[in-house]
Order: structure tokens, then C-alpha cells, then sequence
């Protein structure tokens, strides 16, 4: 059992994984799951998958380290840590890739900026001068990213005395940065390399996003082979499909399921080879059903086809409405077409019951 403190949690589970496993010195390449107690199933512990599923300020979850396939699995018991969100913890953790160094390294900055420190550092031995960072807010801001950037390194979500540690650091390295009227003389330092810590993740989470968001939505997104599996045994999957749907009474379950698990063989031939739609027509003929057409939209792009063109349809209504209206008045074939002009007195009609109504 052990115990970590936060003062939020993260936005995804992927960030709470990295957290934890910084927080509770955890290491090794297989894969985390995280468990915690859903109430909706009289408290079982079902897996996190989404980070709204977490409620209230202590929280008690179940963490499993799963062992990759080429390392058996030992007989050790899960890790239970209990998540407390109303503070912070104050113990000692590692990097995420390395060990926290102690004392930290501070970073050699750019040539301009060194030389600049050097001569504060002189200034200040001679007669205590610091530096004006107020007039080179240029300067402050390389050094908090700089340091920032080494920090995060080595951990993303430090805790409060190790980032105090890399601010006594830099202006132990670098004196002429200490705060005018300061007892220690590095608070604000570390205030703003906490804000700089802040920004890095949310910059770095928003780049992670973007990278997923880009690659799914690729006309030509070509996934991997999934593990275990070759081209020779898809295109077994393949051909069952083909036998499957050429059937009377086609089950369409097992269809679903075989498109899902052929998705990348289809991919790597229609991206690969460019062939014509006879061609894919003769050997996919699922994928022009019409369930299977939204289907592998999903598979693609990560978003329902459906519901995409009927919210679109939706955003543009108000237009086309005013698009019939003025054919209408203009008297041409469209704006006296007798199935719009049927829609629309319906429309209108739905809209005078609204308005009645309230």
C-alpha cells in the first residue's frame, strides 16, 4: 500500500500512468493497468479508461504491472495506492526515464546568455551586484525554459521540494540571479519554474494530441500488423469473410467482427497496390454494405459517419432553407420542386407546434 498526493489529477490516463509510476518508483517495459472501484458494480475494481470515472479526494486504485510476453509473469501481488488530491506528496521519487539527480545539473544555456551570467557572476563577487532581470526579461525567459525543459526530463510532475532544490541550484551555480530583498533568494524561482513545468506539459499534451489526431485521420493511414498475426493469416480471415457474406442469409456479427480484424491487409492493399473499385469490390464485398461503409469510416478516421454528416447537416440547414426560399421566389424548377416544398411544410410546421408550445 502506498500513498500519493496530488494537487489534481491529470486529464488522461496515460498522464496518471506516467505520475504513478514516478511516484511509486515503478520500473520496467510492460504494461500498466490501472483498477479502481466502480460504485456502479457494488465497488468491484474495473479498469480506468477514462479519467471521469475518478470522484472525490482520496481515491483508491489498483495497479497492475504487466509483464511483456517474453518475461514471465512473477507471482507477485498488484500494487494498491491510495490517490490523494488535497495536497501534495513530499517524498522522494525518480525520473521518468533516470533517476532525480541530487544536486540537480543545471544546463549550459546559449553562448550569449552564458557570457552575460559570467560577467553578473564577477560583478557579484566583487561588490554583490545581482543581475537586472527586470531590464532582460529576454534572459529569464531561456533560463526557466532551459531548466524547465531538463526538468521534465527527468520527471514531469516533480514535487514541490525537488523543484525548490533546482531553483537553490541555480542561483548556487549562478549567484547573480538571486532575488533582491530574498532570505533564501530563489522563491520566485521556483514559482516560475513551477508555471514553466505547467505550460511544458500542457504544450506537450497538446502536441501528443495533435500527433494521434493527425495520424488516424490520414487518407492513407497504414496501421501495424497486430501482434501474432501475418498477412498469410488475414488473408485466411479474408477469405471466410468472402465465404461468409456470399451466404443467403449472411451473419452479420461474424462479418463485423472479420472486417475489424482484416482492417490493416485491407489498408496496406489499397494504399499500396491503388487498385481499381472492381477490384476491391471483388475481393471486399462487405465493405460496400452499407453498415460496413460507416463502419470502416470509424475504423479510419475515428468518428461516426452518421452522426458527421447529420450534425453537418444540421450546421447548414438554416442556409439551405434560405437557399429554397430564394429559388422559390425566383420561381425555377428547384424552388417548385413538390418533395422540398413538402419538407419544408413540414418544417414549418414542427417550428409553429415549438413555438405554440411554449
Amino acid at each position: 500500500m502506498a500513498r500519493v498526493c496530488t494537487e489534481a489529477l491529470p486529464d488522461t490516463v496515460d498522464e496518471l500512468k506516467l505520475m504513478l509510476m514516478t511516484r511509486l518508483n515503478l520500473e520496467g517495459e510492460g504494461e500498466m493497468i490501472i483498477q479502481f472501484q466502480d460504485e456502479e458494480f457494488r465497488g468491484e475494481c474495473c479498469n480506468l479508461n477514462n479519467m471521469q470515472d475518478l470522484h472525490g479526494e482520496k481515491i483508491k486504485l489498483k495497479v497492475i504491472m504487466k509483464a511483456p510476453p517474453s518475461i514471465p509473469q512473477s507471482d507477485d501481488k498488484p500494487d494498491t495506492a491510495s490517490l490523494d488530491t488535497s495536497c501534495w506528496s513530499s517524498g522522494e521519487t525518480s525520473g521518468r526515464s533516470k533517476p532525480w539527480p541530487n544536486p540537480f545539473p543545471i544546463p549550459t544555456f546559449s553562448y550569449d546568455i552564458e557570457l552575460k551570467l559570467s560577467q553578473g557572476n564577477e560583478h557579484y563577487q566583487k561588490d554583490g551586484s545581482l543581475l537586472p532581470l527586470s531590464s532582460h526579461t529576454d534572459i529569464k525567459i531561456d533560463l526557466l525554459d532551459k531548466v524547465g525543459r531538463a526538468m521534465y526530463e527527468y520527471n514531469a510532475y516533480p514535487t514541490q521540494k525537488q523543484i525548490e532544490e533546482v531553483a537553490k541550484a541555480l542561483i548556487e551555480k549562478h549567484p547573480c540571479l538571486k532575488e533582491p530583498g530574498s532570505k533564501e533568494g530563489f522563491y520566485c524561482w521556483k514559482f516560475s519554474l513551477s508555471l514553466m513545468l505547467g505550460n511544458l506539459r500542457q504544450k506537450y499534451r497538446q502536441i501528443t494530441r495533435k500527433m494521434k489526431k493527425e495520424r488516424r485521420c490520414k487518407t492513407n493511414f497504414l496501421p501495424d500488423f497486430p501482434q501474432g498475426r501475418t498477412s498469410n493469416g488475414l488473408e485466411e480471415d479474408r477469405e471466410s469473410l468472402l465465404d461468409e457474406v456470399k451466404k443467403k442469409k449472411p451473419d452479420y456479427y461474424p462479418i463485423n467482427s472479420l472486417m475489424g480484424q482484416t482492417f490493416v491487409l485491407r489498408r496496406k492493399e489499397i494504399v499500396g497496390n491503388e487498385p481499381l473499385v472492381t477490384e476491391i469490390q471483388s475481393r471486399w464485398p462487405a465493405l460496400f454494405l452499407e453498415r460496413q461503409i460507416g463502419a470502416e469510416f470509424t475504423r479510419l478516421v475515428s468518428a461516426d459517419l452518421l452522426k458527421s454528416f447529420l450534425s453537418g447537416l444540421d450546421r447548414y440547414l438554416p442556409r439551405l432553407i434560405n437557399l429554397y426560399e430564394a429559388q422559390k421566389q425566383r420561381k425555377t424548377n428547384l424552388g417548385h420542386d413538390a418533395k422540398l416544398q413538402n419538407l419544408l411544410v413540414s418544417f414549418d410546421s414542427v417550428i409553429s407546434t415549438v413555438i405554440s408550445g411554449l
